[in-house]
């Protein structure tokens, strides 16, 4: 019989968390005849709705779902795991300074990256609360026997964003854009690029010659795509965030095609593009489907890329200043 994969996923009660946990449950990212035990961890005030959330899940009646435990300790919901999802943050409140954000947001993921320690040795770890970067660099530093390369911050969803907008431009399927690359940090720095994407198999700047909207509107309009949901629903992204978890996850298990690639936010080794080592930043990256992801090399950056990038690098930066002392190694 194959071995159940260990999921263990944080904010379990929350809006991304109920999108997610289904899709995992049924066999979407391991497969159908690979079993997947759920651990929903959440804060103990939440502990009532994840238990529903996983009544729902049994009502389901998957046949990939081998178990579902629930855990208000991370050290205890962690143990063993094979697949963390760092799903679960406190959000942005009213006149919040994104400072003020990361350090509210910081001890919850030094007592997780602890806690991590206790997960298997083959782990994955994925950060979807925001500010995911920098949540990802603390917890990081603070599991000190996890390789760090396990750990990646997600930026599909910016991806998958920007492949949509190019696709609405370009008039064609979304699934005919590939090779979008986002650069740097998620958030409203962040740099997807246009330059090196592909449509049909094409340069997209071949098919879309308007310069001055790939400048502005493409960029602001994927930058803020956040706030513009916010505005529009009251909410923040939730089905749209955790399909993107899917698919990032997805990437990680599938080989990458020869030629392609995906995004994903990954400790820097320093060398690749200039930048500073150790910092968790989205790059153009590929997977063997064993759990190891490469740096795509040498892609040709234009000047206006290499501004765009050293900002996001910059707010990085000062992101990794602000939380100096919760960075254990």
């Amino acid at each position: 019989m194959t071995q159940p994969i260990k999921v263990a996923v944080t904010g379990a009660a929350g809006q991304i968390g109920y999108a997610l946990l289904f899709r995992i449950a049924s066999g979407q990212v391991f497969g159908p005849d690979t079993p997947v035990h759920l651990n929903l961890v959440e804060l103990p005030v939440a502990v009532k709705a994840a238990e529903g959330t996983a009544m729902e899940i049994h009502d389901c009646g998957f046949s990939t779902l081998a178990g579902i435990d629930i855990y208000d300790d991370p050290m205890t919901g962690f143990d063993g795991v094979n697949w963390s999802l760092l799903v679960g943050s406190k959000p942005r409140g009213p006149g919040m300074e994104r400072n003020d954000l990361i350090l509210q947001n910081g001890p919850i993921f030094v007592s997780q990256g602890k806690a991590l320690q206790k997960a298997a040795s083959d782990l994955q770890v994925i950060v979807v609360g925001n500010p995911c970067n920098t949540n990802a660099l603390i917890a990081q530093h603070n599991a000190n026997d996890v390789d760090p390369r396990r750990f990646h911050a997600m930026t599909m969803l910016d991806q998958n964003r920007a492949r949509a907008q190019l696709a609405e431009k370009a008039g064609v399927r979304v699934k005919e854009v590939s090779n979008l690359t986002i650069w740097g940090n998620h958030s409203s720095t962040m740099y997807p690029d246009f330059e090196n994407a592909k449509i049909s198999g094409k340069p997209a700047t071949d098919l879309i010659s308007d310069r001055k909207w790939l400048e502005n509107g493409f960029l602001t309009t994927v930058q803020k795509r956040g706030a513009a949901i916010i505005a529009a629903r009251g909410k923040s992204s939730a089905a749209s965030a955790a399909s993107a978890c899917i698919d990032h996850m997805k990437a990680i298990v599938t080989p990458t095609k020869k030629g392609e690639w995906f995004s994903a936010a990954i400790p820097s080794d320093g060398e690749a593009y200039g930048v500073p080592k150790g910092l968790i930043y989205s790059f153009p990256v590929t997977s063997d489907g064993k759990g190891n992801i490469s740096v795509v090399p040498n892609l040709p950056l234009s000047d206006f890329a290499k501004t765009k990038m050293k900002t996001t690098t910059d707010e990085l930066l000062k992101e990794r200043d602000v939380v100096k002392d919760l960075l254990t190694k």
